[in-house]
């Protein structure tokens, strides 16, 4: 009884070295979790060409450098009768500070204060003494037609935008700050 209960402390010993030893050894990309709203600098800033996935069942959006996978970010995509459309795309344009030309409000000229708001420019009406100022679309990357992916304060878990691809901001910059024009854009069901 003495034997086996010697045999123990080191076994167990073993064990706790070797797992401390796995620990340290795995990079710091595989020890963060794979969930949203996930990034890992270092490995993005190595270079290698961008690409991005956005996959519509899930509502997220996956960025890879070099083929390895860099970030994940929860998304919002288009909701019904707005629908996000399928397909291979690639990065046509980038604006740091871009604004809708259908989407936002009317404001007044005089107080600058806002008279209606959710409006579509194709539908609503100007009304007199107004001006239209667009949606804020931070951090926008178009890649098919008007329709990109951008910051938004409101991103729910379901489609809810208007055919773009809404994300958090401070994911959105990172996605942002790691493609260029020409990158590849697949969005999948």
């Amino acid at each position: 009884m003495h034997t086996s209960r010697q045999l123990q402390i080191p076994i167990l010993y073993i064990f706790t070295v070797l797992c401390l030893i796995v620990f340290l050894a795995v990079p710091p990309a595989m020890a963060k979790p794979r969930g949203v709203n996930w990034f890992d600098d270092r490995a993005a800033a190595r270079g290698g060409s961008p690409s991005i996935k956005i996959d519509l069942s899930e509502q997220r959006a996956y960025l890879y450098k070099g083929g390895r996978l860099v970030g994940v970010s929860k998304v919002s995509s288009g909701k019904r009768g707005y629908g996000t459309r399928p397909g291979y795309f690639r990065v046509l344009s980038k604006h740091p500070y871009h604004r809708s030309t259908i989407y936002g409000s009317f404001v007044s000229k005089r107080t600058g204060r806002v008279v209606r708001s959710n409006v579509n420019t194709r539908r609503h009406r100007r009304p007199a003494g107004t001006v239209y100022r667009g949606a804020r679309m931070n951090n926008y990357i178009r890649f098919n037609g008007g329709i990109g992916m951008h910051a938004s304060g409101h991103v729910p878990n379901y489609p809810a935008s208007h055919g773009c691809v809404r994300m958090p901001p401070h994911m959105a910059r990172k996605f942002y700050r790691h493609v260029r024009v020409g990158t590849p854009v697949r969005v999948t069901r």
